[in-house]
């Protein structure tokens, strides 16, 4: 018989210990025991010590409730000195603070009740220490009992005297308030009365960056110039400089000029010569180029205006046709001795230049298979064929920005009478080989002439053409007293030939916008010549165009009324057939060009540009409002720029050209800060996915122009992949922006990939033209020329530079118009942003000296605490020595001091009085 299933009986899982059986009495005990326990934790038992300063602070404070006022001012120091004196973790609150919180709201009403007297100014000046604690329920108590403090006694304490961390506290409250009092119109001067006070303590405590942002809240930075000494204005101004990019007009201007007072005032001239010129004022230039006392130092200035490519007539030089006379403005004429000309004019630039090939080995001419190396490129077994009319031009342009400057290349210089280059080109082929002269000849004015004269007198109207375009390179950054290349071109700019007038302005404007004596130096005796070019009706657009792009480099960054009014009646009555003309782009550039890093001072002329119907109209705003803005990094107008990309225009109703200059304009104002030209980088790949085909084609110009002359990784692999781009013009310009970040690098990896470029192009000529254009400018000087329009230390940007590198840019907006046309000149306007990457140390009397210097990747330490290393991975050579864009220099020795603040480009060193040379 079958057994009945068992019922199976599961104990239910029980909450409390089955082994802790406990009657009710004793789980009612165990309660009240572990209640005391929490309550323990709560409050946890004071030692001894704690008691006592309990007790003494509890007596203090009943003392302060007696009638008997004698015992006030007793209890008041003890209190004071007990609260001075505690010390603590930096994590808790200071005991006697701890302790005096539950009678604080008491001590409040005490207060109130005391008549006003020298122990109530104490007694306020205690609760706002105790205040700090009560910050929550009480906003700004901290500083209404300061302020109270300050009026009741005749003789207010130090607000430094109760530390660093009442300070601090103090500083955000006075920011707090001052916001609210400026909005309601109330006085503000007690508050930054009390705000210099502050300040003067963070300054001295080694708290710089507060006191620059405290005094900056309370709009009153400027004092801080009087706040300094010798230990603390370094890091103040390094910390005011590092800050005008992230700073809103007119704060970077205030902050600017601030460092510049405190600068002269520790006869820093140097650092306030390199602030006056950032600031474009010609009366700080002035004051500061004829302060030093030091004959040394004047030559060093001079150096540092040559490399900037200041006006002359701001240091009282006369320029022109020597009648002129200087402006009351600038200050009065000078009679400079021939040594400091001499550095002003960059008449030695050439013989350092080439001292400094030969002294890395290059001097040596580069055929155009040393840059190819064709036997490395994969081909497909295809034969190209080698001696066409287009790949003898990109020979043209490799050869002379490789040879730039060393004035011996074998296509042109060095070839023998009657088998010169120039013959191997054909039609408009001939003008820029003949014109390749000047660059090959960079800077050499003396023998380049000879060089170039015969050719002005050719038969062919292409050679005679270039040959005036060469003469105006050739001059480019340096001048002499002859004033050759404006004789030679001037006679020229009346001429009935529309292609020798062209290269004669263009001549100019080369010459004119990068010289020392010309370049953004407002020569009003070439405005004559030029201007009624741009005004005249009856000439082509492209002369007019090119006569207001000459005119821009000329008075770079000027604001000239005149010349911009002329452009802009030009805009208004110029009929619309001229308007459509693809040269009246340039046009526009040179009315931008005029207001470069000027910021506000072209708001009238954008609101006149707004009243004009045609689309050049919306081209030249956007281009006046990004070069106004260039280097800035103001994330509005950035904003501004990314706002006109947003919109998918139909070309058929309406031109989107302006969408292209807005993704230029992103990198020409992103470029002067690190942080915003890494943030653009992101906007760019998002326009690169979702922009229309006028945006993607301007992303891989922006990214040339953001990192020119500074090969980064990142960017290098993504305009590697939009070089294999279906669409042609993403990958035309892919290919010259690579030539822009590699130029004058030398860069293997950049070679190699445009190697690879080469055989994957090798059916399509547009391609292949600019993948030779890329290899020459990679390896630019043979590896001694930049591009990049900062320079001294990054801090400064070349507006000459910045003009030359945006008018190529514009070029290829329509590389099929332009470049890939009949104006592959136009390349040439690179020459304005090529200098020597180089430091050459100098003695007193300007011969080179060789030095141990270290070279290394520059490290950002500003704001860092006591004297950390500049640069990092550094290598040590002998001066001279080439200096990357991203790289800083250092004496290796104490041996000299030098007289410069950054060592890069030329510069004087003196022996150091107090060396000692070790003995090993």
């Amino acid at each position: 018989m079958a057994r009945a299933p068992q019922e199976s009986t599961i104990a239910p899982v029980r909450s409390d210990d089955p082994k802790s059986q406990k009657k009710p009495d004793e789980k009612e005990n165990s309660a009240k025991a572990d209640t005391k326990k929490d309550d323990e934790k709560e409050a946890p038992e004071l030692s001894e010590e704690d008691l006592q300063l309990k007790n003494e602070l509890e007596m203090l404070v009943e003392r302060l409730r007696e009638p008997n006022k004698a015992l006030y001012r007793p209890a008041l120091e003890t209190l004071r000195t007990l609260i001075r004196t505690s010390t603590s973790s930096m994590t808790s609150v200071p005991k006697p603070l701890k302790f005096l919180r539950p009678h604080f709201l008491e001590l409040q009403e005490l207060h109130k009740s005391w008549p006003d007297s020298d122990d109530k100014a104490l007694f306020a000046d205690i609760l706002s220490v105790l205040a700090m604690t009560y910050s929550d329920t009480q906003p700004r108590g901290t500083l209404r009992y300061r302020l109270l403090s300050q009026e009741a006694s005749s003789t207010p304490s130090d607000p430094g005297l109760w530390g660093h961390e009442y300070i601090r506290h103090l500083a955000a409250e006075l920011g707090e308030e001052y916001a609210l009092k400026v909005e309601k119109s109330q006085d503000i001067s007690t508050l930054r009365a009390l705000a210099l006070e502050c300040a003067t303590f963070l300054i001295h405590h080694n708290a710089e960056a507060d006191a620059v942002d405290l005094l900056e809240e309370l709009e009153c930075v400027a004092k801080i110039a009087d706040l300094v000494d010798k230990d603390t204005y370094v890091r103040v101004c390094t910390y005011m400089v590092a800050c005008v990019p992230l700073l809103p007009p007119p704060d970077d201007v205030a902050f600017l000029r601030t460092a510049h007072a405190i600068y002269v005032q520790h006869l820093k001239f140097p650092e306030a010569m390199a602030l006056a010129i950032r600031l474009g004022d010609p009366k700080l230039v002035y004051s500061d180029f004829h302060a030093p006392a030091n004959p040394l130092m004047t030559k060093q200035l001079a150096f540092l205006l040559a490399r900037a490519q200041v006006p002359l007539q701001w240091i009282g030089v006369p320029v022109g046709d020597g009648s002129e006379e200087t402006s009351a403005e600038y200050g009065p004429v000078v009679d400079l001795d021939q040594d400091l000309l001499d550095i002003l004019y960059n008449t030695g630039l050439l013989e350092h230049f080439r001292a400094f090939g030969k002294e890395l080995s290059v001097e040596e001419p580069k055929s155009l298979e040393d840059i190819y190396k064709t036997h490395l490129e994969n081909t497909r077994g295809a034969s190209a064929n080698v001696d066409s009319a287009r790949a003898n031009l990109a020979g043209t342009f490799v050869n002379a920005f490789v040879n730039a400057g060393f004035g011996n290349d074998k296509l042109m210089v060095a070839a023998e009478d009657g088998s010169s280059w120039i013959y191997k080109n054909k039609d408009h082929g001939m003008m820029s080989a003949s014109a390749s002269l000047g660059l090959s000849l960079l800077w050499d004015t003396d023998s380049g002439l000879s060089h170039v004269d015969k050719y002005t007198y050719s038969n062919e109207e292409n050679i005679k053409a270039g040959a005036l375009l060469a003469i105006g390179i050739m001059h480019s950054g340096v001048r002499n007293d002859s004033d050759a290349a404006n004789a030679l071109l001037g006679e020229y700019l009346t001429n009935k030939s529309s292609l020798l007038r062209t290269n004669a302005i263009v001549g100019l404007t080369e010459w004119d916008r990068i010289g020392l004596a010309h370049a953004g130096h407002q020569r009003e005796d070439l405005v004559p010549s030029l201007l009624p070019l741009v005004a005249d009706e009856d000439v082509s657009m492209e002369i007019a165009s090119l006569a207001a792009l000459s005119l821009g480099f000329i008075f770079v960054g000027s604001c000239h009324g005149e010349i911009a009014s002329t452009i802009l009646q030009t805009f208004m009555e110029r009929d619309e057939k001229a308007l459509n003309d693809k040269w009246a782009r340039f046009m526009a550039l040179g009315l931008a060009l005029l207001y470069l890093g000027r910021q506000d001072a072209s708001d009238a002329q954008i609101e006149i540009l707004k009243a004009i119907s045609h689309p050049i109209a919306k081209q030249a705003q956007i281009l006046l409002e990004m070069c106004s803005f260039a280097g800035t990094s103001n994330v509005l107008k950035v904003q501004n720029m990314l706002h006109y990309c947003n919109d998918h225009l139909d070309p058929e109703k309406e031109d989107p050209t302006f969408q292209t200059f807005a993704v230029i304009g992103i990198a020409l104002v992103a470029m002067g800060e690190d942080v915003g030209a890494e943030m653009s980088l992101r906007q760019f790949n998002h326009l690169m996915h979702y922009g229309d085909p006028v945006i993607r084609k301007a992303v891989p110009l922006a990214l040339g122009l953001l990192s020119a002359s500074n090969p980064q990784l990142g960017i290098l692999d993504t305009l590697s992949k939009y070089s294999h781009d279906n669409d042609l013009a993403v990958a035309l310009n892919s290919i010259l922006a690579m030539g822009f970040v590699g130029a004058g690098t030398n860069n293997a990896r950049l070679a190699q990939m445009l190697r690879q470029l080469a055989g994957y192009y090798y059916k399509e000529p547009d391609c292949l033209f600019m993948v030779r254009i890329a290899q020459g400018l990679v390896h630019m000087g043979k590896g001694t020329l930049g591009i990049n329009p900062f320079w001294l230390d990054r801090g400064m940007m070349s507006k000459t530079a910045v003009a030359g590198l945006l008018a190529t840019l514009m070029a290829f907006t329509d590389a099929k118009a332009f470049v890939l046309d009949k104006s592959h000149w136009m390349l040439y306007f690179l020459v304005t942003a090529m200098y020597p990457r180089f430091l050459i140390t100098l003695d007193d009397e300007l011969k080179n000296i060789p030095v141990t210097v270290r070279v290394g990747q520059a490290v950002d330490v500003v704001g860092q605490a006591g004297k950390p290393r500049t640069i990092s991975g550094f290598q040590t050579h002998q001066t001279p020595v080439r200096v990357a864009t991203t790289e800083r220099a250092e004496l290796g020795t104490e041996e000299y001091l030098p007289f410069a603040s950054v060592l890069e480009g030329f510069v004087i060193l003196q022996k150091n009085p107090g060396y000692e040379k070790m003995e090993l």
